[in-house]
């Protein structure tokens, strides 16, 4: 076992696992870790978590334990951590998977010195013998995996995460670490809280995705207001939520009477059917799928451009996921959601019945879809700060994206207002939420103000020439701004900040955007606008979009493989009608242009000529620069059928990085050939399997893979066969 404690973070990444440097976040993460802090990770699938506990792990004296719920993945791991060392016993895992005989030989090697990483599930960790044995070894720290697990406000909650805590408190004294792809600040708080780590440092990613367009409208004719969307866009892949599987087929059906090629899938539907579906939506021949919010679609297609909410989801978080399936590929991406009080009052029907508790929490999780569906406020601004993110609504990436943003409304000075929130709020020592103290200042009675005596508050009816509403808006934009906060454990009691505080002492002048009610609506006056730029020659676009999806067709592969949508709407600014200036767009390159490229460049001078277009006199190329000699080398190694990862190696790049190189290579057209180096990895079976799933997928992105195969493969593979699929199919 090699000895790293003595190296730098940066030396200790190269010589074991080879990488030169960091990625994100990590190095942070790992200083936190290595410096004895306990240490809170949010960051998105793909973002390097592992290695953020793995590293520190190796460098420190004792055994890392890793707490995880997915024990068909936990071998995996194990695994790829031994093949960087030249001793097995580096990392291990103990779950119901394992005989006494095996347990025992893992105990050895913990006593021994030589697991640094042990991999756990929560309920081997509970077991009193393990507990025990624990205690007599040195324990570098606990990682939890997958650490939303712990929250029940969590979208995976597992009560056996709860019990966590004590049992590590009986093991050692010793830092904590706690990771996840997903938290808003109510799960984060709740997983801190839970875990004993409020003070923990915190590294987290951005949410914002800076290309989607965010709009709320009065649902009002929502089918006329749909289909007129749809026809403007005519040929755009979408996808329309519904409440229930009967509305998703009675929409389906409206847009099919209509001319738009639409189907409905949901739950109610057999496997195959939904396949069926799921390939027409792949291979064009729909553009727009029906679909329950409860159900999670299994399409991640990288060309939605639009994602309408028929009706209004049951918390913020589903519809960040949702609308998150629009623009995948960095294009546009419009979000429309209809909104009615009606879908709220059955939302809250469906949570009649349930625990007291669980009552609470999705009636606070609805609170807050109903706070951004009326705020006048910037939507992002505001679906940012629910997920803990500060934004700045006019300079910050996506500015402009939303329809309040785009229909600025009526600004006032509410300082006087807000100063009287906060004294409300004082006064009542904290202990309530916005609908009882805008209740107070409006001067409505009801039961709960009359219990609390709120109707003998100095403040009871000081702001009654406003509706409840016109304090409820004010509320929503102190939050936002952080003048107060919402408590997670009494579901939604008001706080006051900080900043809250401050203002109290020396009131600021405060800006408040005034609120107007969502009410009927012009039918024609759906705003849902294109996104920004408006270079692309939209005629030619639809022209070279039927032409794909008539060759893709004809080959029988996804329209993806022949040319994605970035590289057309290109074609449409940049016209290109030789194989030289074709193989130059971006997505392109030699390979491609030969296989593909002759169509796209008849229709195109055709088009050009028709329509007397003239062209950008220098044809802007795209060239490798000083990657070509670097390109040359690696394919030539590959053509030696050098392992790869004695490529990388020779050339300085961790696996990781070679494997991006060489999916840039192929997407540039040229073919690879890597077979005798998945051969080693992949049995043939396995290959197949992949490649009918890469054949049959609406998109090429591996989280959608690893999400289909469900941990079966990991990353690598995945990325592997993808660069064999798009060299032997694409190229």
């Amino acid at each position: 076992m090699q000895t790293l404690t003595d190296l730098s973070p940066k030396e200790a990444l190269k010589q074991f696992f080879g990488f030169n440097n960091f990625k994100g976040l990590q190095e942070d993460v790992v200083n936190s870790v290595l410096e004895g802090n306990d240490t809170f990770v949010i960051m998105p699938t793909g973002g390097g978590k592992s290695l953020c506990y793995q590293l520190p792990a190796i460098m420190l004296e004792g055994t890392a334990i890793v707490v995880s719920p997915l024990i068909a993945l936990m071998k995996n791991q194990v695994d790829a951590i031994r093949g960087f060392s030249d001793s097995d016993g580096v990392a291990h895992f103990i779950n119901s998977s394992l005989n006494k005989t095996e347990i025992n030989q893992v105990k050895s090697d913990i006593l021994e010195g030589k697991c640094k990483l042990l991999y756990v599930a929560p309920e081997s960790l509970n077991k009193d013998e393990n507990v025990e044995f624990f205690r007599g070894v040195k324990i570098s720290f606990v990682a939890i995996d997958e650490a939303h697990c712990i929250s029940e406000w969590g979208h995976d909650f597992r009560p056996e995460y709860r019990r966590l805590r004590p049992i590590i408190e009986q093991i050692a004294d010793c830092p904590i670490m706690a990771l996840t792809a997903t938290a808003t600040p109510k799960v984060q708080q709740d997983i801190q809280k839970n875990l004993g780590m409020l003070n923990a440092k915190l590294f987290k990613a951005s949410f914002n995705r800076a290309n989607l367009y965010y709009e709320i409208r009065p649902k009002n004719n929502v089918g006329k207001q749909i289909i007129q969307y749809i026809k403007a866009n005519s040929g755009k892949s979408g996808i329309i939520y519904c409440l229930s599987r009967k509305k998703t087929e009675e929409i389906a059906e409206l847009l099919q009477v209509n001319g738009i090629k639409a189907l409905p899938y949901h739950a109610g539907m057999d496997g195959g059917q939904r396949s069926k579906v799921q390939d027409k939506f792949l291979m064009q021949d729909v553009d727009v799928i029906c679909a329950t919010i409860a159900f999670g679609m299994g399409i991640d297609k990288p060309d939605v451009r639009f994602v309408i909410h028929h009706d209004i989801p049951k918390s913020l978080e589903s519809y960040y996921q949702e609308t998150g399936r629009a623009g995948r590929d960095g294009g546009e991406g419009v979000c429309v959601a209809f909104y009615s009080p009606k879908d709220i009052e059955k939302l809250e029907k469906f949570l009649q019945g349930k625990p007291v508790a669980e009552q609470e929490v999705g009636m606070l999780l609805l609170q807050e879809v109903i706070a951004y569906a009326e705020t006048s406020m910037s939507r992002r601004q505001y679906l940012l700060h629910y997920f803990g993110e500060e934004w700045d609504p006019v300079k910050g990436e996506g500015a402009g994206m939303d329809d309040n943003s785009r229909s600025p409304k009526e600004q006032f000075d509410g300082s006087e207002e807000v100063k009287m929130i906060l004294e409300c709020i004082a006064e009542f020592k904290e202990l309530h939420k916005a609908a009882f103290i805008c209740k107070v200042i409006a001067g409505i009675k009801n039961s709960e103000v009359t219990t609390y005596k709120g109707n003998q508050s100095k403040y009871f009816g000081e702001g009654k020439e406003h509706d409840e509403k016109f304090w409820n808006a004010i509320v929503r934009q102190m939050y936002v701004r952080g003048l107060v906060a919402k408590e997670v454990e009494t579901y939604g009691t008001l706080k006051i900040t900080a900043e809250g505080k401050d203002f109290m002492k020396k009131p600021q002048p405060f800006m408040v955007v005034k609120e107007v009610e969502i009410g009927e609506t012009d039918d024609e006056d759906l705003i849902i606008p294109k996104q920004g730029g408006g270079a692309v020659d939209e005629t030619l676009f639809k022209m070279l979009k039927d032409l794909r999806q008539r060759m893709a067709k004809e080959k029988g592969i996804p329209p993806y493989v022949v040319v994605q949508d970035p590289a057309m709407e290109e074609m449409c600014t940049q016209y290109p009608i030789t194989l030289d200036e074709i193989a130059q767009i971006g997505g392109v390159g030699k390979g491609k242009a030969q296989k593909f490229g002759q169509p796209f460049i008849d229709l195109i001078k055709n088009y050009v000529e028709e329509n007397d277009i003239e062209r950008p006199i220098d044809f802007v190329v795209k060239s490798t620069g000083t990657k070509s000699l670097q390109k040359v080398q690696i394919i030539q190694n590959i053509d030696k059928r050098i392992p790869l990862p004695d490529i990388a190696k020779g050339l300085g790049k961790s696996m990781v990085d070679l494997i991006t190189e060489l999916e840039t290579i192929v997407s540039s057209g040229t073919k690879l050939n890597i077979q005798y180096f998945i051969d080693e990895e992949l049995d043939e079976d396995q290959q197949d399997e992949i490649m009918e799933y890469f054949m049959q997928s609406e998109t090429d992105e591996i989280r959608a893979a690893e999400e289909y195969f469900d941990g079966d493969y990991e990353e690598e593979p995945l990325r592997l066969m993808r660069i064999k699929f798009m060299s032997e199919v694409g190229n």
